[in-house]
């Protein structure tokens, strides 16, 4: 029989390390606040110090609440969770992000690229990136290629959990309009853009899999639901997507941010997902992406391209050794 989308109450080892970007808002909050309160270690990696550490401790209170509660597989006495900046929009702040990290000497088991924007405005970053391409994709890519070599000496059961959305179904791959050079502000569609920046994360999780399919990391993606979140701080200035948020949450579509991270938690700490790869989750089930996601082709021109696109941030070696494994 079915029933609504739930995730394992059961205790994690305090030795596991898990990352959330985009962990103090949200989506995100919920994710990393679980995990931690399940007994791994948490890193919350986003831009602001101040707003980390006051969702950690909020976090606190939570847990504490939960603990009086008796909520199964809380079994640790106080919550391991730690800030680290990271901004998305900066490939050289992401890059910093990846040092500091390796620097620490930790394992790294699940990374869980959760951190986006939402139908922005037409804006390009001091990389000379449209910013919805590099937020939702690009430099999460980044983080990704960059770790990889942690994730793969830390032990049998690592994990790349990819948040995307069921808008990736009306997005098409379009090589030439990625940087969408040809609009200005007036006629930029930012919804198709955010359509495609979740389109890129799907193909990334086929395109990463293909190259590591022999290794101990697998990487598997998501939709979370359509949730009432700061997501929309994007597009409050248009009058049209804030409109339909507003009758989504009115009209019960929308969903908490602790039941849309309810898939992203299950993808992550699930035992049944071990070893499991290539796989698009909604409300915790698989379900098969769109075509055009799993175009071999497409997939392979988007890799390329992003591999271009940073060509200042991965060495020969980082790629050699991604194609090694």
């Amino acid at each position: 029989m079915g029933g609504s989308p739930s995730f394992p109450r059961e205790a994690l080892s305090p030795e596991r390390v898990v990352i959330v970007t985009g962990g103090n808002t949200g989506i995100g909050y919920e994710t990393a606040k679980w995990i931690a309160m399940l007994g791994a270690h948490v890193i919350i990696a986003c831009r602001s110090k101040e707003r980390a550490l006051h969702a950690i401790s909020i976090m606190e209170a939570d847990f504490q609440e939960e603990k009086q509660k008796g909520t199964s597989g809380l079994t640790s006495g106080t919550l391991s969770v730690e800030f680290m900046e990271l901004d998305l929009s900066s490939l050289k702040s992401t890059l910093k992000f990846v040092e500091d990290f390796k620097a620490l000497g930790k394992p790294l088991h699940v990374l869980i690229c959760n951190a986006g924007l939402g139908m922005h405005p037409l804006t390009y970053t001091e990389d000379g990136n449209e910013l919805m391409f590099q937020v939702n994709y690009l430099a999460h890519f980044l983080v990704v290629m960059k770790l990889l070599p942690v994730m793969y000496q830390s032990g049998p059961d690592c994990r790349v959990v990819l948040v995307s959305s069921v808008a990736h179904n009306w997005a098409s791959f379009d090589l030439d309009k990625i940087q969408a050079r040809q609009y200005n502000e007036a006629n930029f569609d930012r919804a198709e853009y955010y359509y495609k920046s979740k389109l890129y994360q799907v193909m990334q999780m086929y395109s990463l899999n293909r190259r590591i399919h022999q290794s101990n990391v697998t990487v598997n993606c998501l939709h979370p639901g359509v949730v009432d979140s700061e997501f929309t701080r994007s597009f409050r200035d248009d009058c049209h997507w804030t409109c339909l948020y507003r009758c989504a949450k009115c009209t019960g579509v929308s969903i908490t941010p602790y039941k849309g991270a309810i898939t992203s938690i299950d993808v992550a700490v699930n035992r049944k997902h071990e070893g499991v790869r290539d796989v698009y989750f909604d409300k915790c089930a698989p379900v098969t992406p769109s075509p055009e996601s799993r175009n071999q082709e497409k997939q392979e021109e988007l890799w390329r391209f992003s591999l271009a696109c940073l060509k200042d941030y991965l060495t020969e070696e980082d790629v050699k050794d991604l194609e090694k494994t």
